[in-house]
């Protein structure tokens, strides 16, 4: 206790933790926009339940990733190499990887998984008829031409992807600072305000179907980086936020203008 009471009495201990709450928060953007556009799949009852369950899983991941950090570490030592360089960059050296680590293969995997899941549910939405699940059985037709969703099912990829983006946020919070108190209270804190905007930013994307694609065009992006990180291209994250900021500040603008339109015409028939 005197030893913490020691460490949270240092001004740079909180500035770390400001930071790394911040850094957490951000990184948790990803994790929650998927568990929306998922958990809005599932019959209304059911959607409240699996965002919770979802993000309660996140938290017990990171938290439990969090006391095996030598294990964690080690994900980045090279497990696989391929045996050739890959063609030179700008500067001399290779443009891509050719030594994975077990970090590298599940980016990779987890991207793959993105990239697939983001398409199928842009197919679905241009094309909304009813397809067979990847989890066997048919997909019923929900309402507004969405496909229905086992809740079984969503917890499942919800799971899958808590699991790639726990490994990136804790080894971002690794790389951060060395005192495990302040990477506990950083993932809890992240943790928490996902856990209030889940419902505000769910039904903020169930409410605006033009969001959904919006939304669904992220984690694509997203999912791109993830597979290039594994390659080691390292897309810095400040470009794509800003992107993705920039992106929904545009969407934030036609929503608006949509609105005021449609309270004009509105106005319009009554006096007419």
């Amino acid at each position: 206790m005197d030893g913490l009471v020691t460490l949270f009495s240092d001004p740079a201990v909180w500035a770390a933790l400001l930071t790394l709450v911040v850094m957490e928060i951000v990184l948790g953007i990803d994790n929650l926009i998927f568990i929306s556009i998922l958990s809005n799949k599932l019959p209304p009852e059911q959607r409240q339940k699996a965002r919770r369950t979802g993000i309660a899983l996140a938290l017990i991941m990171r938290l439990g990733l969090l006391t095996t950090i030598a294990w964690l570490v080690g994900l980045t030592a090279p497990v696989i190499d391929l045996g050739f360089q890959g063609a030179p960059g700008p500067h001399g050296e290779p443009s891509f990887e050719t030594q994975f680590s077990w970090r590298d293969l599940i980016l990779i995997a987890g991207g793959l998984f993105l990239v697939w899941k983001a398409t199928k549910e842009i197919h679905h939405n241009v094309d909304p008829s009813p397809a067979q699940s990847v989890f066997g059985g048919d997909e019923a037709k929900g309402v507004a031409g969405k496909a229905a969703l086992s809740f079984g099912a969503a917890i499942v990829q919800i799971l899958l992807l808590d699991l790639v983006f726990s490994i990136d946020s804790i080894l971002t919070a690794v790389g951060m600072t060395d005192h495990l108190p302040i990477m506990v209270v950083a993932v809890i804190s992240a943790v928490v305000v996902m856990l209030v905007a889940a419902d505000p930013l769910a039904n903020f994307i169930n409410q605006n179907p033009t969001v959904v694609m919006l939304a669904l065009g992220f984690l694509l992006m997203i999912g791109v980086v993830l597979i290039a990180d594994g390659f080691g291209v390292h897309v810095p994250k400040g470009y794509i936020y800003v992107a993705m900021a920039f992106s929904a500040g545009v969407e934030a603008l036609n929503i608006w203008a949509r609105k005021r339109r449609e309270r004009a015409e509105a106005l319009a028939a009554e006096g007419g």
